[in-house]
């Protein structure tokens, strides 16, 4: 597990480094289209959000939901996502609703550093946010021993 530190601008120039952004866009979208059809239908988009656990915790302790409810939040996260109402979501609609989430996210972090624990094989967008800000760093000089 490691721990980065991030803030808005952290994430907010991660969404505006555009090539950086849709790459990782286009790799998750691909990740999801389980039967490789171009598009993500109920059941690809709501696995995704399911691991992200939305309502099933209260800081971190596991609470009931009842299965309607939860089909009532992913079903409106699907509608969000299918801009143009066809019963799928392209890789357009995905970006552009997950651009929309990460400025949120962004908007919501200002700019007070946060300390962010990640698991070291995360590849989630924060994380990614995170490295690309790292790697914008000056790189320290390693020091050798005498």
């Amino acid at each position: 597990m490691g721990v980065v530190i991030i803030d808005g601008s952290t994430v907010r120039d991660f969404v505006n480094d555009e090539a950086q952004f849709n790459k990782s866009v286009d790799e998750a979208f691909t990740k999801l289209d389980l039967n490789n059809d171009g598009v993500l239908s109920r059941s690809e988009l709501r696995k995704a959000f399911e691991t992200l656990r939305l309502i099933e915790t209260h800081f971190g302790v596991d609470v009931a939901t009842a299965p309607e409810e939860l089909t009532n939040l992913y079903d409106s996260i699907f509608d969000k996502f299918d801009c143009d109402q066809s019963g799928s979501v392209d890789l357009e609609e995905y970006r552009s609703e997950l651009k929309k989430i990460m400025l949120a996210i962004a908007d919501g972090l200002g700019s007070s550093p946060i300390q962010m624990a990640l698991e070291d094989d995360d590849q989630g967008f924060i994380k990614q946010a995170a490295d690309l800000e790292a790697s914008k760093l000056p790189q320290q000089p390693s020091s050798a021993g005498p």
